[in-house]
């Protein structure tokens, strides 16, 4: 056995050896990251009982002293100064409570934006190993697209709409929806499909569209 051969080895041995070892890493940080997500969710489940629990202390305590400012009641009654602070302090403490939760809830949803990126590129290096693709396209002004129904757009048959995003919605794919200006497309196809579905959805017309 050659020196060069028995070096090509180690080389691919190596490059196998880290591919392996980039894998491991990758789905442990994935485990790590979603025992992260289920340990925030605990904790914001957490915050919202002390919440609701220091909501229902303060309505008891308020019923409590409502009580002793009956005419019946001969026990001394607090002045509104005691009672301006027992409320502030109620008030305080929920108030960071609540301050809390919204800080737990953004870390959940940085950790959950983390993992829809990994899943985003893991599907993107899936499809790209078979010459295919994710497009995301803009139906821009005077495009010949608009105003025609889905049922109505020509794609190639490797190409697949997933939705559309249309300002705040997510809509289906019905094939009655009318396209419109600004319309954003979700599709996956083989890639030189998707390059000729580009051109149709994003030029525009020449002239003044009608």
């Amino acid at each position: 056995m050659s020196f060069e051969l028995l070096g090509r080895i180690q080389q691919e041995l190596s490059i196998t050896g880290s591919a392996i070892y980039e894998t491991v890493l990758a789905l442990s940080e994935r485990a790590n990251r979603k025992v992260q997500v289920l340990r925030l969710h605990n904790q914001a489940s957490n915050l919202m009982g002390q919440i609701e629990q220091s909501h229902g202390d303060l309505g008891r305590h308020i019923v409590a002293l409502s009580a002793k400012r009956s005419p019946l009641n001969q026990e001394p009654t607090p002045s509104s100064d005691q009672l301006g602070a027992i409320l502030g302090q109620a008030g305080d403490r929920i108030q960071q409570l609540k301050q809390n939760l919204l800080h737990v809830d953004s870390q959940i949803r940085e950790l959950k934006l983390e993992t829809i990126h990994d899943e985003l590129l893991t599907l993107q290096q899936d499809l790209s190993l078979r010459t295919a693709a994710l497009e995301r396209l803009t139906v821009v002004q005077g495009s010949p697209v608009i105003g025609k129904r889905l049922d109505e757009v020509v794609m190639p048959p490797s190409v697949r709409l997933v939705t559309i995003l249309r300002g705040p919605f997510l809509l289906s794919t019905d094939d009655t929806l009318i396209l419109r200006a600004d319309d954003i497309l979700i599709l996956i196809g083989l890639q030189t499909d998707l390059t000729l579905v580009v051109s149709e959805f994003t030029n525009a017309r020449n002239g003044k569209p009608t």
